[in-house]
């Protein structure tokens, strides 16, 4: 977990480092919270503590996007060996996430204008994810995405992206399925991913305050590490967030507070099951993997 700590460590300050390219930027800090998180192989929900730190930056032929979650769970998430004897004693696993996009405007490479119907542009979209838990499932993911990305005609921005997709992760109990092709670290078939993300403005009367976040759609990938077919992943996080900068002082946007809302089924491809029964009556062969839908709390500081 060390090394773990480190390295997220080292991204975060990489992300930090002005770019003296960029022709615009924002770096945000934020902090989420919710009571009813799940995971994989664990029946029970958890609470998450998680920290952000976003930056995002724009040059003259496209953007970047950069971000890294820590997270903290409850002991009802608890990590490798915890609770097994005194020396280690039960606490909540920790988990970092790293998403890295680069987006090539199409309008600017291509010296054209696109613009169509709903469209006004196009870019060219590629990027990669890493994430890794302190568990005894021990999960430790490498996404790689590519495809074309549309910008639509809405206030604010509404993107969306049809990608290829490619994913490799670690599975500490794969070597229990061995004899039916499971393996602890996989590297899946390759597949699409639809993801939107989006940030519109809503004014309510003198108060600033926008409905923002992604969602992603991913197609089946073939085998997990326990020779269990994957089904279709969907993840959506959305965010209502009112500006109180006024309030306290600040520049416009600097503060933003509000409610947001996690939903993820098939989490990891896995099928999802809320009980060790369901799980069996399906003969899939699929474990325990409950549906997340969690109510959360959220506040960002821009800069």
């Amino acid at each position: 977990m060390k090394k773990l700590t480190l390295t997220a460590l080292a991204l975060v300050a990489m992300a930090a480092v002005p770019a003296t390219a960029a022709d615009w930027s924002d770096t945000s800090l934020g902090y989420r919270t919710g009571s009813n998180f799940q995971e994989p192989a664990n029946a029970e929900s958890m609470t998450k503590q998680i920290f952000n730190l976003t930056h995002v930056s724009g040059y003259s032929l496209g953007s970047n996007f950069f971000s890294v979650d820590m997270l903290t769970s409850s002991t009802t998430d608890p990590s490798n060996n915890a609770g097994t004897s005194a020396a280690f004693p039960k606490q909540g696993a920790h988990e970092v996430y790293v998403a890295y996009k680069h987006s090539l405007n199409l309008s600017k490479v291509l010296d054209t204008k696109i613009d169509f119907g709903p469209v006004r542009g196009m870019n060219f979209t590629f990027g990669f994810d890493y994430a890794a838990k302190n568990t005894t499932f021990a999960p430790a993911v490498y996404k790689l995405m590519a495809g074309p990305e549309f910008s639509f005609k809405v206030p604010g921005f509404l993107n969306v992206a049809l990608l290829y997709y490619k994913e490799k992760n670690h599975n500490a109990f794969g070597g229990f399925s061995s004899s039916k092709g499971g393996t602890t670290d996989v590297t899946f078939d390759p597949t699409y991913q639809i993801a939107a993300a989006w940030g519109i403005p809503v004014a309510l009367g003198t108060v600033n305050t926008s409905v923002k976040g992604f969602a992603t759609y991913t197609g089946t990938k073939g085998k997990d590490g326990s020779a269990v077919q994957t089904k279709p992943e969907t993840l959506a996080r959305i965010y209502w967030m009112a500006d109180i900068s006024p309030m306290l002082g600040c520049k416009k946007g600097t503060w933003q507070i509000g409610p947001g809302f996690e939903y993820w089924d098939n989490k990891f491809g896995d099928p999802t099951f809320a009980s060790v029964a369901a799980a069996t009556a399906s003969g899939t062969g699929g474990g325990v993997n409950p549906k997340t839908s969690c109510v959360m709390a959220a506040l960002e500081v821009h800069f």
